[in-house]
C-alpha cells in the first residue's frame, strides 16, 4: 500500500470514527431532552452536545457527498432519500395512530416527523449543490452563509420540509464537501490535540456552570428571529454568533475523534440504521413513562450508557441484514429510460 492510499483510507476511516461518534450524541441528546427542565446535568450536556453534533454531522454529510454528487450515482442518492423519507414518514405516522393514539394526527409530508428532517434537508442540501457544482468553493461558502442567515428573517414556518435547518445547517455541508478532506489534514496528534482535546471537556464544564445562557432554538436552526423573540434587523449578527460558537465546539470535540481503523470505523458505516430506527426506541421509552420515575441526576450516567448501548445495538450487521430492504430500498426499479418511456407514451 503506498503512502498516498494509506492516507486516504486513514481519512475516511476518520470520517467514519467521527459519524458513529455523533450518532451517539444524536441517541444521547434525544434521551436527555425530557430531563433538561428537571436536572441542570442533563441541560448542560444537553447543551453542549447541540454546540457541535449537527454542525459536525451535517460537515461528515458532506464529506462523503464527494463520492456521489452528480450523474447517476447523485441521481441514485437522491432517489433512495426520498423514498427513505416517504417510508419513514408513513410509519412514525402509524405509530402515533396506531401505538400512541395522539388527537388529530394526520399524515402529511411536508412536515418532517422529528428526526427526519435531516432527510428532507440533506435532499435538498443535494439539490442546491448540483445547481451550484460550477461555482468556485468560496463562493459557494459565502452564498450558503448568507442563505444561513437570511433564512431567520423569512415569516414562513421553519418546520414546513425543514425549511429553515436546510438553510441554517447549509454552510456545514458546503463546508464538509469543500474543506472536509483539507480540515482533516490539519488535524495532527501531538500536544495541540490534547489542548483541544481539554478545551472541548472545559467548554461542558463552563456551560454546566452556567456560562451558556441561550435558547436551544438557536443551536436545533427551527426557528425564525422573531419566533426566538428576536425582533430586531440586525438579528442575523446573533445567527453569525451561533456559527462561530458551533464552528469552535466542532474544532474542540473532533482532537476526540480516532483515525486508526477499528471496530468504531464498522459501526460508522451503518450509522443510517442507527439514525431511522432509534427514534421508534426513544417515543416508546418516552411513552413507557419509565422517565417519570427519574427522581435524581444521578441517574444521567446511566441514560448516556444505555443510549450507547442501543447505538452499538442498532448498527450491528444482524440489524442491517433485516432491514437493509427498509432502509436501503433497490432505486433501479424506480429508473425509466427514455426509449422506454417513450413507448409507454405512444
Amino acid at each position: 500500500m503506498n503512502n498516498r492510499t494509506g492516507i486516504r483510507d486513514d481519512q475516511e476511516s476518520f470520517f467514519y470514527n467521527l459519524r458513529f461518534m455523533l450518532i451517539v450524541c444524536v441517541l444521547v441528546g434525544n434521551a436527555l431532552e425530557p430531563l433538561i427542565t428537571r436536572f441542570a446535568g442533563a441541560e448542560a450536556l444537553f447543551l453542549w452536545i447541540y454546540t457541535f453534533h449537527m454542525p459536525l454531522f451535517v460537515w461528515v454529510t458532506g464529506y462523503f457527498a464527494r463520492h456521489s454528487p452528480q450523474g447517476e450515482p447523485g441521481r441514485r442518492v437522491l432517489k433512495q432519500i426520498a423514498l427513505q423519507y416517504v417510508l419513514f414518514q408513513t410509519l412514525y405516522a402509524l405509530m402515533d395512530f396506531t401505538v400512541f393514539h395522539t388527537p388529530h394526527m394526520k399524515l402529511s409530508f411536508f412536515a418532517p416527523y422529528l428526526l427526519l428532517w435531516f432527510l428532507a434537508s440533506h435532499f435538498c442540501w443535494r439539490l442546491l449543490l448540483r445547481l451550484t457544482i460550477s461555482w468556485k468553493p468560496v463562493h459557494r461558502l459565502i452564498a450558503s452563509i448568507v442563505l444561513g442567515i437570511i433564512a431567520g428573517y423569512l415569516p414562513v414556518d421553519g418546520f414546513w420540509l425543514s425549511f429553515s435547518r436546510t438553510f441554517v445547517f447549509l454552510p456545514f455541508f458546503m463546508i464538509g464537501y469543500d474543506y472536509g478532506a483539507t480540515i482533516r489534514s490539519y488535524l495532527r496528534s501531538g500536544w495541540g490535540r490534547n489542548a483541544a482535546a481539554a478545551l472541548s471537556a472545559g467548554l461542558l464544564i463552563w456551560i454546566g456552570l452556567g456560562g451558556l445562557e441561550m435558547s436551544t432554538g438557536w443551536l436545533m436552526g427551527s426557528m425564525t428571529y422573531a419566533e426566538l423573540g428576536h425582533h430586531e434587523w440586525y438579528a442575523g449578527i446573533y445567527r453569525l454568533g451561533i456559527y462561530a460558537l458551533e464552528i469552535v465546539s466542532g474544532a474542540l470535540f473532533l482532537a476526540w475523534v480516532p483515525s486508526l481503523t477499528s471496530k468504531l470505523t464498522d459501526l460508522g458505516r451503518r450509522t443510517l440504521y442507527v439514525f431511522l430506527l432509534h427514534g421508534f426506541l426513544v417515543r416508546l421509552t418516552i411513552w413507557s413513562g419509565v422517565y417519570n420515575h427519574i427522581e435524581s441526576g444521578l441517574y444521567i450516567p446511566v441514560i448516556v450508557v444505555i443510549a450507547v448501548m442501543f447505538a452499538v445495538l442498532l448498527a450491528h450487521p444482524a440489524i442491517r441484514h433485516a432491514f437493509r430492504p427498509l432502509i436501503e430500498p433497490d432505486t433501479s426499479r424506480f429508473t425509466l429510460h427514455r426509449r422506454e418511456l417513450f413507448k409507454r407514451s405512444v
